[in-house]
């Protein structure tokens, strides 16, 4: 993409605001309208034809919103504009628009992500803090998510080469307390958000964070973490996406570590010291040494092919089970471009729900 206009860019950011419409159904909507606003035009009509009436976001909601990012002092990034991070760029879901404050050159840098335990152990904290400040030096951006402990500790070590992603609106500071944090990275690193302004972080959010920050990174590094928990999300996330995972072990008497070494049995790269993770993405090409999970089916459709398709019959091989796209693609026996099509209106129309791993199941809620 070479420029785009300003009215293009507000029906872009209208779009994805649109009911039911995610970073999957906008990029499908795109590939066959070729415009927002064609896109615009064409969602009441998809949504019927999934059996239910539509409305767009309101106009004076997007202009309140453009409003708040020009207040905050923010930007707009749109998924084809040069400046857009390649490797996010490649993960399933990308986020078509961020909001942005600070270096974006930061993210055209090798980039690794660090995350960690909110309520990390002193000794852990001060690691993070130490490996941060290598890789810095080593020359890398590190990625990570403004949360308490680890996160933290990683982007002060890093600073100014570190980009924290938020779960909140660009101009909201959470947590709280990493408010001065916060505005330092806006204003010597990198600041990332995808929700829009104003908006306060939900347990929802996270998740969807957490790949912005795996996308952005050719790995990985879990410092320390429970079994249950965001960065194992994140590191997992990561693997799926055909990135490095990393982990640094820790005492099996520590609760905080067992997520580390749960990690490192299923086929995480084990990390001592700064240089095995210099070592292992300065020669990293693509193909991750680390097997920690199976890659996620993403379906590229050649020009025109998405535009061309009829939707396929797929209503009664949906259940509120999650089923993988591409099983759905061998039971009905449609091309994948017809089935995305059929499940696109079906998800503008409020009767389909999106999951992790490339699967779909029944859901969502009617537009009233």
């Amino acid at each position: 993409m070479i420029s785009l206009s300003q009215d293009e860019a507000f029906a872009r950011i209208r779009l994805l605001r649109s009911p039911n419409i995610g970073p999957v159904s906008y990029a499908m909507l795109l590939q066959r309208f070729g415009t927002a606003g064609a896109a615009l035009e064409a969602l009441p009509d998809l949504s019927a034809r999934g059996g239910r009436s539509y409305r767009p976001a309101k106009l004076e909601t997007i202009e309140r919103e453009v409003e708040a990012v020009r207040k905050a002092g923010a930007k707009y990034l749109f998924h084809d504009q040069p400046a857009y991070p390649a490797l996010l760029k490649e993960i399933d879901g990308a986020p078509p628009i961020l909001t942005w404050r600070g270096d974006l050159a930061l993210a055209e840098r090798p980039c690794v992500a660090m995350v960690g335990a909110r309520n990390a152990s002193a000794a852990a904290v001060k690691l993070a803090r130490d490996f941060a400040a290598a890789l810095a030096q080593a020359g890398f951006t590190v990625v990570s998510g403004l949360a308490r402990g680890i996160d933290g500790a990683a982007h002060e070590g890093a600073l100014p080469s570190t980009i924290g992603v938020i779960a909140s609106g660009i101009d909201i500071a959470y947590p709280p307390q990493h408010e001065a944090l916060q505005e330092r990275i806006a204003s010597e690193g990198l600041l990332l958000a995808e929700q829009p302004p104003g908006t306060e972080p939900r347990g929802s959010h996270f998740p969807s964070r957490n790949r912005i920050i795996a996308g952005l990174a050719s790995g990985t590094l879990v410092v320390e973490a429970a079994p249950k928990s965001g960065s194992l999300i994140t590191a997992r996330l990561a693997g799926e996406a055909g990135r490095e995972v990393m982990a640094i072990p820790g005492s099996p008497l520590d609760a905080r570590s067992h997520g580390c070494n749960q990690l490192i049995r299923e086929g995480a790269v084990l990390v001592n010291a700064p240089e095995d993770v210099v070592e292992l993405l300065s020669g990293f090409d693509g193909t991750p040494r680390s097997r920690v999970c199976d890659g996620v089916p993403i379906f590229d459709f050649a020009p025109g092919e998405l535009a061309a398709a009829e939707p396929a019959e797929l209503a009664d091989l949906l259940t509120t089970a999650p089923v993988p796209v591409d099983e759905l693609i061998r039971q009905s026996g449609g091309n994948a471009a017809a089935v995305q099509l059929a499940l696109l209106e079906l998800e503008i129309a409020g009767r389909l729900e999106r999951h992790a791993g490339g699967r779909v199941s029944l859901g969502g809620e009617e537009i009233v």
